[in-house]
């Protein structure tokens, strides 16, 4: 070694096998100090680069149909590409690249059956590309609105536990609820909300009337999108400068309001227990100004994917 330093001094003070201090001193002698240097390895490479899984695997995720299918799981499309595209991807590699693209697994909501399909989904094309106009215009912000309960005594939610575990959740059987209606401008993150006891027309114009005192008319016209609910079209309201715009039937899907919504649930009030009413709406209270404070946050839960 070059140092001088003899070898049985050396291996006594590096605490390593007489091997690798062997491959140490040649590494030293053949590169210097630089070759000792530790660098991370690199890990394995990607079997699938990001734009083969948005090719190759997203299209199928979205329309199951498309390959002969009603509904996926990972293992069943695991085994789909394995087959039908010799794709040898591992259950954990196909979780972590859907991972990567946002997609995560969840319970689909159901919704009734369109009396008819064909008129039903001309409607929505038509309203989609209504709203986008609205969303590309500068001159325009765009609110989504709805209404939404939470109960004292929520259902379970889904969370971490060590395998093998049972684990559980108190509840009392009561029926404290509080509801709340509110709207969101996914583009700057702006929300409106109001805590209230129930909903009808009454409720609504005072939500109404919150709103447009919090987003004044100053130059941009202000939208407000809601579904069809009957206290949104009664002849009665004072809508003020907004300018309102209905959901087709059936497209919950369509405002982001409702992510907002199950944000809230799977979140702030997960697990949360109450048999006292004030005690909920306090809550509720809380949770929404700890989100008016994080408009980047609710500008991601609520984000618009054209």
């Amino acid at each position: 070694m070059r140092c001088g330093c003899p070898f049985e001094i050396a291996l006594k003070n590096a605490r390593v096998s007489e091997r690798t201090l062997q491959l140490w001193i040649k590494v030293f002698n053949d590169q210097g100090i630089d070759g000792l240097t530790y660098r991370p390895r690199p890990g394995r490479p990607r079997l699938l680069k990001v734009h083969e899984v948005d090719e190759k695997i997203l299209p199928l995720v979205d329309d199951p149909a498309s390959a002969g299918q009603q509904h996926w799981t990972a293992v069943k499309l695991c085994g789909w590409l394995r087959d039908n595209e010799g794709l040898e991807l591992s259950y954990p590699t196909l979780v972590r690249y859907l991972h990567e693209r946002g997609y995560a697994r969840r319970i689909p909501r159901p919704v009734p059956e369109p009396p008819d399909r064909d008129v039903w989904e001309k409607c929505r094309e038509e309203f989609a590309e209504e709203l986008l106009g609205l969303l590309n215009d500068s001159q325009n912000k765009v609110f989504f609105g709805d209404e939404a309960g939470f109960e004292g005594d929520p259902r379970p939610r889904q969370r971490w536990v060590k395998r093998g575990s049972r684990p559980t959740q108190s509840y009392h059987g009561g029926h404290v609820r509080q509801n709340v209606v509110g709207a969101i401008n996914p583009a700057d993150g702006q929300l409106v909300s109001l805590i209230v006891p129930h909903s009808d027309t009454e409720v609504f114009q005072t939500f109404l009337d919150t709103m447009a005192k919090e987003v004044p008319d100053e130059g941009k016209k202000i939208w407000l999108i809601l579904d069809n609910a009957s206290w949104h079209k009664s002849k009665s309201l004072n809508w003020h400068h907004i300018e309102v715009k209905f959901l087709p039937a059936y497209s919950p899907d369509f405002n982001p309001i409702e992510r907002l919504w199950q944000y809230l649930k799977g979140h702030q009030l997960a697990g949360y227990l109450t048999k006292d009413g004030r005690e909920l709406s306090d809550k509720l209270v809380n949770s929404i100004k700890e989100l008016l404070d994080q408009p980047n946050l609710l500008k991601s839960v609520c984000k618009i994917h054209s």
